[in-house]
C-alpha cells in the first residue's frame, strides 16, 4: 500500500502547495521579472471583483439547481425501472447512456443540433407547432447549462439509487403492504431510509462535479452572455489562461476549495438530517 499512498499524497499535496505558494505571489507571466511576496494582496482583489461574487452566485445556482433535478428525476426513474415490464432491459441501457457521452460532446450536442436556434431539433419542433424559435443560450443562457448538465448527470443518479432499489428485501415491503399502508407510506418509511447512504453518495459525489463544470460551458457559453454563465472554474481559467494572472487564478482556486469544503459540510449535514429525520417518522 505504501507506494500507492505514497503517489497520490505527491500527485494531490504538491500541486495544492504550488497553488498556496502562487496564492501569495505577484505573479503575472506577461510581466515574469516583476514577482514577488503579496501576502493577502491577492486575495483582497478577488473578494473586491464583482466577477468573482457573480461567479461563486452562479457556481451555486448551477449545483443546487442540478442536483435537485438530476435527484428527483433519478429517483423517479429508477422507481420506474425497477418495475418488470417489457424491454426493461433496452430502456435501461438507453436511459444510462447519455452519461457516457463526453462533456464537450454533449455541449456541442446541445449547442449545434438540440439548442441551436436555426438548425435545431427544439427549433424544428417550435416551429412545427407555430411558435417562434428561442435562442436558447443567448436568452436562457443559465437555464440552458442547466438544462445540459442534469441531463448528463440524471443517468449517474438513475443508476445508483437503481441499484440501492434492488436491494431492498422484499419481505419489508409486503409487511408494510399486509400492515395497510398506502404507496406514499411505504415510500416515506421504507424506500427512502433505505436509500439513506446511496442518496448521500450521489449527492456527494455529483455535488463535486458540478463544482468543477467546465467543459460543458466552455464548448457552448464560454462563460457568457457576458459573465452570465462564468462559474468559479471558468473565472479560474479566463484569469489564469486569457490575462495571465497565476497569482490571482491559484487566489481563486483556494477560495473554491474551501467552497467546496463549506458547501459539503453544510450539506451532509442537512441529508443526514433529513434522512434521519424521514427514518424516526
Amino acid at each position: 500500500m505504501a507506494p500507492a499512498v505514497l503517489f497520490l499524497m505527491v500527485w494531490m499535496i504538491v500541486p495544492l502547495a504550488m497553488t498556496v505558494y502562487y496564492a501569495f505571489e505577484n505573479y503575472n507571466l506577461m510581466m515574469p521579472t516583476m514577482r514577488g511576496f503579496a501576502g493577502l494582496g491577492n486575495f483582497e482583489i478577488l473578494l473586491t471583483d464583482g466577477t468573482f461574487w457573480a461567479a461563486l452566485g452562479h457556481t451555486l445556482t448551477l449545483v443546487m439547481a442540478c442536483l435537485a433535478i438530476t435527484v428527483s428525476l433519478g429517483l423517479v426513474l429508477a422507481l420506474l425501472f425497477n418495475k418488470t415490464f417489457l424491454g426493461r432491459g433496452v430502456a435501461r441501457t438507453l436511459a444510462i447512456s447519455p452519461f457516457f457521452v463526453m462533456p464537450v460532446v454533449t455541449g456541442l450536442l446541445f449547442k449545434n443540433m438540440l439548442l441551436h436556434p436555426v438548425y435545431g431539433i427544439v427549433s424544428w419542433a417550435m416551429r412545427t407547432l407555430g411558435f417562434e424559435p428561442i435562442d436558447w443560450f443567448a436568452h436562457y443562457p443559465m437555464f440552458s447549462v442547466i438544462l445540459m448538465i442534469s441531463w448528463e448527470w440524471t443517468p449517474f443518479a438513475l443508476l445508483i439509487l437503481l441499484t440501492g432499489l434492488q436491494s431492498l428485501p422484499e419481505d419489508q415491503i409486503e409487511a408494510v403492504r399486509l400492515d395497510g399502508a398506502s404507496r406514499l407510506q411505504e415510500f416515506r418509511h421504507i424506500v427512502i431510509p433505505h436509500l439513506g447512504q446511496v442518496l448521500y453518495v450521489v449527492v456527494m459525489l455529483e455535488s463535486i462535479f458540478f463544482l468543477t463544470s467546465f467543459a460543458e460551458i466552455y464548448a457552448t457559453t464560454s462563460g457568457g452572455p457576458g459573465t452570465a454563465t462564468t462559474n468559479l472554474p471558468y473565472y479560474i481559467y479566463q484569469n489564469a489562461f486569457f490575462q495571465y494572472d497565476i497569482g490571482l487564478s491559484s487566489a481563486a482556486a483556494i477560495a473554491a476549495v474551501i467552497l467546496a469544503n463549506i458547501f459539503a459540510f453544510f450539506l451532509i449535514r442537512f441529508v443526514a438530517g433529513n434522512l434521519n429525520a424521514g427514518g424516526q417518522r
